[in-house]
């Protein structure tokens, strides 16, 4: 079911309604703070919904090419700025220094020798 946004014009406070296609425009909207019906629709961003795999290859799509991006620090980072964008999740704050680092110019063995704990778990056994 659809969410629509709208503005309170009594109170200015934003609420959200769900509601059918069909009972849009038909079902009356009151506000949901001070019950008025003077409300009008807020027009919000058009979101493309895509399949976590189709981001990912639309971000490698972009990457391709870049033969020895592994010597190239800055070049990583950019491709990892986009990749974690791409995901549409909260990364970990360890994501943003090791782009944070990379962006700066650090190698990834530079980083991995000051931040250790990020280069994985031994105990598995793979390496």
């Amino acid at each position: 079911m659809p969410t629509y946004d709208f503005i309170c014009n009594n109170c200015e406070k934003r609420f959200e309604v769900f509601m059918t296609f069909s009972e849009y425009g038909k079902k009356a909207v009151n506000c949901t703070y001070c019950q008025s019906d003077n409300v009008r629709r807020r027009m919000t961003k058009v979101r493309i919904a895509k399949s976590d795999s189709n981001r990912l290859e639309s971000a490698a799509d972009d990457f391709s090419g870049m033969d020895g991006i592994e010597n190239d620090p800055k070049a990583l980072a950019r491709m990892m700025r986009k990749m974690g964008g791409e995901m549409g999740e909260d990364l970990p704050s360890e994501f943003n220094e090791v782009v944070d680092r990379l962006e700066a110019g650090q190698s990834p063995e530079e980083i991995e020798a000051v931040l250790p704990e990020l280069g994985g778990d031994d105990e598995s056994g793979d390496e």
